[in-house]
């Protein structure tokens, strides 16, 4: 079958028409590609309060820690669940305990709305000299169920802390005895251990509870 061509398809009026409809139908994908961008743009700040979320995830940089039950922890550690994650130490006087109270409650809050499976909160301690696994792990437990502590050595502890712009610093706290300044953001990390958000303080359980489901249904 042959496709005849006439002289009149190529007349000014019908080329011009044609040139119209297409025009107008480029305008609508046009038009829709943009709606479309748009929405996929906004969609992760929709409505959220105090939560900050990146432009796009991060990935986590390679680390050997070791968890509370002793065990060997990598970028997989974060793999397969919601975890926010607070950098800190078991001898913090009042921020950690009180971060930690705040992240307890916000899961909790989070279960009275019938989220599931709720995130984890994973304490990473910035004093491993003095937070072994077994203290990290009888620390978190004080806290609630289901709660994880990554420890280890201070060079692997900053390869992670580096890469998310997590500082701490030893300081002096009298004789034979010394603190730790640390940062007092809690990220966000993805099922796919990536990192996705953070909340920096102050910490407020009501604004936990009301980013937290925005942020579990991306």
């Amino acid at each position: 079958m042959q496709l005849e061509l006439r002289a009149s398809d190529y007349s000014p009026a019908t080329m011009n028409l044609r040139n119209l409809i297409i025009g107008v139908i480029s305008g609508i994908a046009l038009a829709a590609g943009f709606l479309l961008a748009m929405n996929v743009l906004q969609a992760p700040t929709e409505n959220v309060r105090s939560a900050t979320i990146l432009p796009a995830t991060m990935e986590l940089p390679e680390f050997a820690l070791i968890d509370h039950q002793g065990t060997a922890a990598d970028q997989s550690f974060f793999e397969g669940q919601w975890d926010l994650v607070f950098f800190g130490f078991t001898h913090c006087p009042d921020v950690c305990p009180l971060t930690l109270q705040i992240l307890q409650a916000a899961k909790k809050a989070l279960g009275e709305k019938q989220i599931d499976p709720l995130p984890r909160i994973v304490l990473v301690s910035v004093d491993p000299e003095r937070d072994t696994p077994e203290v990290l792990g009888a620390y978190i437990n004080a806290f609630g169920d289901n709660n994880a502590g990554l420890t280890g050595e201070l060079q692997q502890l900053r390869r992670l802390t580096s890469a998310l712009g997590i500082y701490f610093e030893k300081v002096s706290a009298g004789e034979n005895n010394y603190s730790i300044d640390h940062t007092s953001v809690v990220l966000v990390i993805d099922p796919q251990g990536r990192f996705h958000s953070l909340f920096s303080s102050p910490h407020r359980i009501e604004d936990y509870a009301h980013d937290l489901p925005i942020i579990l249904r991306r």
